[in-house]
């Protein structure tokens, strides 16, 4: 028995050697992946400011309040306690801190007033904790192009979506030790590996233009009763965006930033990772869009796109400005009849009239003249049916007519901006690049990357190409002046300066049967100024507006916001002040008349 007990000992001691001295890191590591947790340290995303560094978005740290059941002896006076200062009901607070848990979120981000309430109260078993979120101090300004972020910390949308890998930066990590019902142990804080802060963008969009367009464009939208509606100002020689504004009817009695803004308000946040401001909000009966319409919606541009027509025509020499061209009451074409807005016998009229007063049998005739493949490879030259280099979320390339494409009546309706699908950004393209000289200049909305530490990276000058000869262009000028001037345009007219641009009044294809909505259709005009020597390029686009014309309901908010942008960048005034500029329709809240006489387009 001796013996039997000796080497029973020793057994022992040496299986206890055995563990102590020669395995013990092995189970030390098995003891220690039964209690460390590894979480993710998130990065703080990168801020979006505008080109004067002002923020249209930025992460900021909020503290959530959480409580621990298990130390939380009486519920109902710390639920009683708590319940106006998080803005929760009692009864819900109470069966929170009676779960069987060490963990559980009673208010997620809360304002700064009410974490400082929380910690004054004392309240055992009650932390704090941090937690990020977006915030947008402007609301929901310019909010289909800057897009949003998800409660998982990615960018759902628009350009928080685009730029996703830039502006998350890298996720740290850390260890934690938790006891088996999860609560973490005192100080078992163990290796990190630090979070790498996103890097922010400094976008080209000018906070105040940006502002004046998304009011001019709601008050329109609902004062000619119109579904939605899209503007943008762009720099002639850079292609920086200063202002992208889509926006859309809304059957509400209040605009979508007034809402939002409420949600911010609360003591308890529990409206979403975004929390705005009503310092921007919009006209009532107005939202923001649920996307970026300028770059993502297509439509027929109607006569904003006789733009292609004219200087393919004035730059193969087949008209000049000053030709004249006998212009017929109609123009049968197979088995359609092309008119004019207006009822009228045979006109001779030049080649710039015709553009000023938007003669669709005009243009055809010119059209007829040029050729097919002339005027196809015009539409090509100018950017529609191509990328335009913003690679934004869903942008489209539009749709137009190929060789193959091509049928009878296509000399026809092709001229006259039938047939094409382009979106209102590629439209504004085209006249900038009148605007700029004959040079085309790709559009751009981020000008630079900002740094964890502040400095900007300059992003790359956009690319431009030739894609008008400057006598050509010079020209075409002239011509798109008297548009403003004598034309359709007069209501684009601004006082002080020259205006050039045109006018467009577009049916609505039926998306179910051949042909048009009955009654359907988009205003829009495209233009730049000061027309001698251009600096601001702009497009304004109504969607069923009412009246239908470009030149009732578009053009008014091109003069409203280029009148506001050429003064707000100190642009010297060029020309006579002029009766026919700042209409009265944008801002009214009532219905727009055409007035008696005036000169107006059709489809």
């Amino acid at each position: 028995m001796r013996l039997v007990l000796v080497l029973v000992f020793a057994a022992l001691v040496l299986r206890l050697v055995a563990v102590q001295e020669f395995s013990h890191q092995h189970y030390a590591a098995l003891s220690a992946s039964e209690l460390t947790q590894t979480v993710t340290v998130p990065a703080v995303r990168g801020g979006v400011y505008d080109r004067n560094g002002e923020v249209l978005a930025e992460t900021v740290t909020k503290q959530t309040v959480v409580a621990d059941p298990l130390l939380i002896t009486h519920p109902a006076p710390i639920a009683a306690a708590l319940s106006p200062v998080l803005g929760v009901p009692t009864d819900q607070l109470r069966a929170e801190l009676t779960e069987n848990s060490g963990f559980v979120y009673l208010a997620h981000r809360v304002s700064d007033a009410v974490a400082a309430k929380v910690t004054s109260l004392n309240l055992t078993g009650i932390n704090l904790i941090p937690e990020t979120q977006r915030v947008e101090p402007d609301g929901l300004l310019a909010q289909p192009v800057i897009g949003s972020v998800g409660y998982d910390g990615n960018g759902s949308g628009g350009l928080e979506y685009q730029y996703q890998s830039l502006l998350a930066g890298k996720a740290g990590t850390k260890s934690l030790l938790e006891a088996p019902d999860g609560v973490t142990l005192p100080g078992s804080t163990g290796a990190a590996v630090a979070a790498v802060p996103g890097s922010g963008l400094e976008l080209t969009l000018d906070e105040s233009v940006q502002y004046i367009a998304e009011q001019a464009l709601g008050a329109e939208i609902v004062a000619s009763h119109a579904q939605g509606g899209t503007a943008v100002v762009m720099d002639v020689k850079t292609g920086d965006i200063l202002a992208m504004a889509d926006l859309q009817a809304t059957s509400s009695t209040s605009g979508s930033s007034s809402g939002a803004a409420g949600s911010g308000t609360s003591a308890a946040d529990t409206s979403g990772p975004t929390l705005v401001s009503s310092a921007t909000t919009l006209p009532p009966g107005v939202e923001q869009a649920p996307s970026n319409t300028a770059v993502t919606k297509v439509y027929e541009p109607g006569s904003v796109f006789k733009l292609v027509t004219f200087s393919a025509a004035l730059a193969s020499g087949h008209i000049t400005p000053n030709q004249v061209v006998q212009v017929p009451g109609s123009l049968p074409m197979g088995q359609y009849t092309f008119h004019d807005a207006e009822a009228h016998g045979t006109e001779s009229l030049t080649a710039t009239s015709i553009l000023a007063q938007s003669s669709n049998i005009g243009t055809i005739e010119v059209a007829e003249g040029l050729g097919e493949s002339r005027l196809l490879a015009q539409i090509g030259n100018l950017g529609f049916g191509k990328p335009t280099g913003l690679d934004f979320p869903g942008e489209s390339e539009g749709l137009v007519p190929g060789p193959a494409a091509w049928t009878g009546t296509s000399i026809g309706s092709t001229p006259i901006g039938q047939d094409d699908a382009v979106t209102a950004q590629q439209i504004l393209d085209a006249y900038n690049a009148v605007a700029n000289s004959g040079v085309y200049v790709a559009p751009r909305l981020v000008r630079g990357a900002v740094s964890p530490s502040g400095s900007v990276t300059a992003a790359p000058p956009s690319p431009t190409r030739r894609v008008i000869d400057p006598t050509t262009n010079a020209e075409l000028v002239s011509m798109l002046e008297a548009v403003v001037s004598t034309g359709t345009g007069t209501s684009a007219a601004i006082d002080g300066y020259t205006v050039a641009g045109k006018t467009g009044t577009a049916q609505i294809p039926d998306p179910n049967h051949l042909g048009y909505i009955p009654g359907a259709y988009v205003g829009s005009f495209a233009g730049f100024a000061p027309a001698e020597h251009p600096v601001l390029s702009a497009i304004v686009v109504l969607d069923h507006p009412t009246p239908i014309y470009g030149g009732a309901v578009a053009a008014p908010v091109f003069s409203t916001i280029m009148a506001y942008a050429l003064h707000h960048y100190g642009i010297p005034t060029t020309a006579a002040a002029t009766t026919s500029a700042s209409s009265t329709a944008v801002g009214s809240t009532g219905t727009i008349t055409v007035p008696a006489g005036a000169v107006t387009e059709g489809p």
